[in-house]
């Protein structure tokens, strides 16, 4: 009887303060998830380095990253970012190196541009898989938007 007021209604409970949710956090995005699972930052990180298959097989550098986006990309905001940024840039560096293809035959200036094309890609590729594990976004300085 203690907890009523006088006309016999229980009180109104005072409103506890905001708490954010505890966890790793990625910065604010359009449709980002609040809260990340290690498995949303292997997959992100997954994303990027398994464009190192291409290395191996042709192609695979497109191949590797577009099949782990389309299986993951509607189980998380995440994932799903870093699986379109990763698509992106393996479809424009592999433009990139077919247009060194017929440069080739101009005094092996193909061949150089080629090396170059190859650092780019080798070394952004890593920054974007470490920046993905931790946690953050990652979007590659040159790439062009085939997926939005």
């Amino acid at each position: 009887m203690s907890d009523l007021t006088p006309s016999g209604i229980p009180p109104i409970p005072e409103p506890s303060p905001y708490q954010p949710p505890s966890g790793s956090l990625i910065p604010p995005g359009p449709g980002s998830d609040l809260i990340l699972t290690p498995n949303d930052k292997n997959m992100g990180m997954l994303c990027h380095l398994l464009a190192l298959s291409g290395l191996i097989i042709p192609f695979g550098n497109v191949i590797g990253p577009l099949i782990i986006w389309l299986m993951q990309k509607d189980k998380s905001a995440f994932t799903d970012y870093h699986g379109k940024e990763s698509v992106n840039f393996q479809i424009s560096v592999t433009i990139a190196f077919l247009c060194c293809l017929p440069l080739i035959l101009l005094f092996g200036l193909g061949f150089l541009l080629m090396l170059v094309v190859g650092v780019y890609w080798l070394v952004m590729t890593i920054v974007a898989a470490l920046k993905a594990s931790d946690g953050g976004r990652y979007q590659y300085p040159i790439s062009l938007r085939f997926i939005k």
